[in-house]
């Protein structure tokens, strides 16, 4: 992480010397008055991503729960009802399905959709579909012979999920989760097409007023970085935490 922030620092360093542009970092000087302000108005961002991602993240696990069980199950028939729901929404481009998302939902299901749950419902089905290829392969890791074992206890199909299968799938599946919610954190920039006040729609705002776009996306790459990093160390320490024992 030092190594990264540091690489970071120095690219910046560099290419502020090497070229003609002449940098206005008072901007985000926090020594300032008004660089302060910049900065408190870049970094407010931050609610807004991280809630709109943590939301989304949780609603893609839950739908993409439910849809990865038919793809598990012996009739042909029910598992393609997973293949197409997969293979449909991935083929659409996540900015495509934001803006179909705000703009088509409230006038085909004539209801009001403000800009924060229009993102949130894209991104989560724009990620079910993903996590559903995930939960898959994290429950036919686990041997068959568990099924069999919860099943001579007496174990219901949906307890047997809950208490056998899908506790040992959790520890599969956490990396790809962990990659799932990174990838999901930098969608989540696209929320700011259709006006929900995130880290990129903050810094668009920013440029339009003190025409400095370097220096306020270099600001914004940052804060992605640290953001993401953070996220990273974290899912890093749960994979530690909850691993599998080699014995």
């Amino acid at each position: 992480m030092k190594f990264n922030l540091l690489t970071v620092s120095l690219c910046c360093v560099f290419l502020t010397g090497c070229s003609d542009y002449e940098w206005g970092w008072y901007v985000l000087d926090p020594s300032t008055e008004q660089g302060l302000t910049n900065v408190k108005f870049l970094v407010d961002g931050f609610s807004a991503t991280i809630s709109v991602s943590l939301l989304s993240m949780c609603f893609a696990m839950l739908i993409g729960f439910f849809i990865a069980l038919p793809a598990l199950s012996a009739n042909p028939y029910i598992r393609g009802v997973n293949r197409v729901y997969v293979e449909s929404i991935r083929s659409i481009p996540v900015l495509v399905l934001l803006l179909w998302v705000y703009y088509g939902l409230p006038t085909l299901m004539d209801i009001s959709l403000d800009h924060y749950w229009a993102g949130v419902i894209a991104l989560s089905i724009a990620e079910s579909a993903f996590m559903a290829e995930v939960f898959r392969g994290g429950i036919q890791a686990i041997h068959r012979g568990q099924h069999e074992a919860a099943h001579s206890l007496g174990l219901s199909y949906w307890k047997t999920m809950r208490l056998v299968i899908f506790p040992q799938a959790l520890r599969q599946i956490l990396p790809p989760l962990g990659n799932q919610f990174v990838y999901i954190l930098k969608m989540s920039s696209l929320v700011s097409v259709i006006g929900l006040s995130d880290l990129t729609r903050r810094a668009n705002e920013l440029v339009v007023n003190e025409y400095l776009p370097l220096e306020i996306y270099t600001f914004l790459v940052l804060e992605y970085l640290v953001l993401i990093l953070a996220v990273s160390q974290g899912v890093r320490w749960l994979e530690r935490r909850y691993a599998i024992p080699n014995h």
